[in-house]
Order: structure tokens, then sequence, then C-alpha cells
């Protein structure tokens, strides 16, 4: 169940919205029907007692055969008269208050026309009378207003009706009976577009509004990602709503102490790797002055291993402290020259233009990505075979070697700084366990990335990712 739920605050914003707007549309319809059906009782009340009355005033003043010719003219779709010697309602009403206290206005009221007696009677449906078929049925080609005028007909039949008994003096009583006005349907053919058009602008206007709102969010989320790779973008602005300005501050800061951290930590490694220049250049010139045996040159093996790790450590710093401006490269130009100075490279033409491979980079940083790579294919791997190729807006450049790979598991473990995989790669080739670092901070820095991965046929291949520079 939980993966059918959305993952993000706006998606979230956006559905409680509509599941309110839902409610209150719901709540909105209950509440005018309700209040529409209140309004019609009282009014079908009102016409109910005006009808007795004009009724009963007109009865009053004749004869009882004149009434009985008076009632059989009234008789329409709407109103049902006749006279008798007795009630169609039986009784008083208990059933309901509201009616009860009509029959007692209503017999106060005619008094005066002779009225001793009034009883009111709620009935359900009953089968249509022979004047409201007629109205029911229609022409083919009527109008609107016939067909309006034809569906409420239908609505009068299907209605239930107040039946009333009104007795005279004399004894007669006077029979009437009246619809009850049918509830209009909330939601009709005109109104349901209508409704639909205002819940869409409800909601599109709702997806702008987050959108808005959740903005500066997104931008805070991109600049925490950032970080991860490039401790000196550029800080967060803390203008804005007052929960988002207080969350900027606090990743600016977070991002000035970390900073700091870093370049307290470089600083000291290449201090250190700095000093360390002076001990191993006497210890090489005391070496020079030794004669030549296995345990002098076992001795210079492992000066140069020691001046290799020690420049290694001082490029690391400096990739962290230095910053080189972005320029427009031609990045296929670059690779072709740094292989050039590896007879045991081979690199593959790109298909199509090759002055179009432009991508935006730190030369420098640049540069000393792709020798890492390649260096470290060529010393593990005996050989590299390079290709470059385009996806999207990314250059990537491949470098396969015939290694003897790594495992799985320790794929991303030789990103990490002095990390060597004796088991994988032979530790007599050299290597201090920095050039993998050095090559993806760098491709990080400037928006790319560095990944490996095994060959099927053997092997390790290296891939480089650069963004192509905008035209």
């Amino acid at each position: 169940m939980r993966r059918f739920l959305p993952t993000t605050l706006p998606v979230w914003v956006l559905m409680i919205v509509i599941a309110g707007l839902l409610f209150t549309q719901v709540a909105s319809l209950v509440i005018i029907y309700h209040d529409r059906s209140s309004s019609d009782e009282v009014i079908d009340l009102y016409r109910l007692n005006e009808r007795a009355f004009w009724l009963a005033k007109l009865m009053y003043s004749v004869d009882s055969e004149e009434r009985k010719k008076i009632s059989a003219g009234l008789t329409n779709s709407t109103l049902a008269v006749n006279l008798a010697s007795a009630p169609i309602v039986t009784a008083n009403n208990t059933s309901s208050e509201t009616l009860s206290e009509l029959e007692d206005i209503i017999a106060a009221r005619l008094s005066k026309f002779d009225v001793i007696d009034a009883r009111i009677r709620l009935d359900p449906a009953a089968s249509p009378s022979p004047a409201l078929s007629d109205v029911v049925s229609t022409e083919p080609d009527a109008n609107d207003v016939e067909d309006d005028f034809a569906v409420f007909a239908q609505d009068l039949i299907e209605a239930d009706r107040y039946t009333v008994s009104i007795q005279f003096k004399d004894g007669q009583w006077l029979n009437f009976s009246t619809p009850v006005t049918p509830p209009g349907p909330i939601l009709t053919a005109r109104s349901l577009p209508v409704y639909g058009l205002v819940a869409l602008c409800v909601i599109f206007v709702s997806m702008w509004a987050i959108r808005k709102l959740t903005a500066p969010y997104r931008l805070l989320e991109e600049a925490v990602t950032r970080l991860r790779d490039d401790f000196k973008h550029p800080p967060l602005p803390e203008n804005g709503g007052k929960e988002y300005a207080s969350a900027a501050r606090a990743v600016n800061q977070m991002q000035t102490r970390l900073l700091e951290y870093v370049e307290d930590r470089e600083y000291l490694a290449a201090a250190l790797a700095h000093d360390l220049r002076t001990p191993i250049t006497r210890m090489r010139l005391r070496l020079e002055q030794l004669r030549k045996s296995p345990v002098r040159d076992a001795f210079g093996s492992d000066i140069a291993s020691i001046e290799t790790t020690v420049q290694s450590v001082i490029d690391l710093a400096q990739m962290q402290i230095t910053e080189e401006e972005l320029e427009r490269l031609e990045f296929w130009s670059m690779v072709e020259s740094i292989a050039d100075d590896y007879p045991a490279a081979t690199i593959e033409a790109p298909a199509g233009d090759r002055a179009r491979l432009i991508c935006l980079a730190r030369p420098t940083a640049l540069r000393r990505c792709i020798k890492n790579l390649l260096e470290n294919a060529i010393n593990y791997g005996k050989n590299a075979r390079l290709t470059v190729s385009t996806a999207g807006d990314m250059i990537t450049l491949e470098i396969a070697d015939d290694g003897p790979g790594i495992p799985e598991a320790k794929m991303e473990s030789v990103f990490r700084p002095f990390v060597r995989l004796e088991h994988s790669r032979s530790r007599d080739t050299g290597g201090s366990g920095l050039g993998l670092t050095i090559a993806r901070g760098l491709a990080r820095k400037m928006g790319g990335d560095v990944s490996i991965s095994n060959r099927p046929s053997g092997g390790l291949v290296a891939r480089l990712s650069i963004r192509k520079a905008m035209r």
C-alpha cells in the first residue's frame, strides 16, 4: 500500500488540496440540498394554506350543487378537488407537529367561512391523473420550455401529495390534494460543467501556488546535494519565507564550517607533505653515494614510492584549495593530446563531427582527471583503449583495460583516499591509492562524474562523464 502513496511534499499538498476541495464541494451540495428542501416545505405549506383559504371562501356563499360544479371546474394538473359527505383524511394528523399546527391555523383562519374542522395528511405518490399525463406527453418537435414543463410535470407525478379535508357547518366535506414541490437535482447537465470548470481552476491554481511555494525548498535540496561534490558552491539566498530563510541560513553556516574544516585539513596535509620533501631529497642524495647493490635498489624504490605518495597528497590538497575558472574546451583534442604521450593507449575516433565535442570544464583539472584514469588503466591493465561518445548533454570517455578487474562489492571503496586492493590489483605497479579519488573529485567539481565497472570479457572500464557546453 505504501508504494502507491506519494513521496514528495508538493504531491502530498496537492492531494490534500484536492481532498479538501472534494469534501467542501460535497458538504456544500448537502447543505444546499437540505436548505432547498426546507425552503420548499415552507413554500408548500404556505401554498396549501392559501389554497384552503380561497377554496373555502369560494364555496362558502354557494349551495351544495353549485359547490360540486365549481369543484369539477377547479381540478387541474396540480389540484384535485371534490365534495363529499365523508372526509378523505379520516383523522387529524398526530405524526407531524408541523402539519398538526397547520391544521389548527387553517381551522381558526377559516372559521369565518363556517369551517369547523381541517385535516391534513401527507400521502406517497399515487398513479398519475389523466390531467397530469396530458402535460407529460409532448410533441417530438417540442422546444426547450415545453421539455422543461414535461420534466417538471413528470416530477410532480412522482412526488408526494398533501391531502386536505375541510368540514363546513352543514356537514359537507371539501377534499383536495396538491403535490409537494419535487426537490430539484443539485447537479444537472448545465451545472455539472460549471462545477468541473471551477474545480479544475482551483486545482491548476493550487498546482501553480504549490510549485511557487516549494521552489525554494527544491533549491535547498539541490544545494545540499551539491555540497557532496563542491563545498565552494555559492551560498543560498536567505530571502523568502521565514522557514526557508532559517533553513537556508543553517545550510550556509554548515557549508562554511565544512569548508573551513576541509581547508584546514588539506593545508595541514599539504604542509606535512611539503616538509617531507627536504628529508626525502637528503635521503636520495645519500643513496647516490652508496655502491650499487640490491639493498640500494630496494631502498631507492621505497624512496620513489614515498615521493609518489607525497606528491599525490599535495595534488589532493591543491584540488580542494585551488579553484580554476570554467572554460569551453575541445574535449576530443585534449583526449587525443594526452593519449599521444602513452604508447600503450589506443584511441577510437568518435562518430560524427569532432568539433562538436565542446565541454565546459577547468583545463588543468580535466587534464589531470583524464591522465589519472589513463595511467590507472595502463598500470594495472597493461594497455588502455579510449572511446568517446555523447548522450544528451553529456560527453562520455570510456577507458577499458585488460586487467584482473575489481570485485563488485569493492567498486565504490576504491574511490576512497589511500585505498588499494591488494588482491585485485598488483601492488608492484606502484601508486598511492589517490588516483581515482582525485579523478572523481575533479570531475564532480565540474558537474561530471567518474564510475567504473567490470567488462563481461574481462578487465575494467572507467567512464568519465562531463557536461557539454551550451551553444
